[in-house]
């Protein structure tokens, strides 16, 4: 059985991750889904990125029944998604 933790170290272990959320899906340990931020994936188009997760974790694979990439994002497209949700005022403020 895979754990979340096997996930997550797998993946910080192969890729450059700055933020990382592993969620184990019904308790079964074969079905995850997850959120990743990594400047591993700069320059690289969607397919790309979650190849790249797959690839990282291969030797999990056989032991995954279900991985659902949430989000894959860089650093740069992460931090203007935050900002994308503050409110009208403090985007101007940051803008200044």
């Amino acid at each position: 059985m895979v754990g979340s933790s096997d996930v997550e170290e797998r993946l910080r272990t192969e890729l450059d991750v700055q933020d990382l959320k592993v969620q184990e899906l019904a308790g079964c340990g074969t079905s995850f889904a997850l959120y990743i931020v990594s400047e591993s994936f700069a320059g690289k188009r969607l397919l790309e990125r979650h190849k790249l997760v797959n690839l990282a974790l291969a030797p999990l694979m056989p032991h995954i029944h279900a991985l659902s990439i949430k989000k894959a994002k860089t650093p740069e497209e992460e931090q203007g998604a935050a900002e994308k949700q503050k409110p009208p005022s403090q985007q101007q403020a940051a803008a200044m």
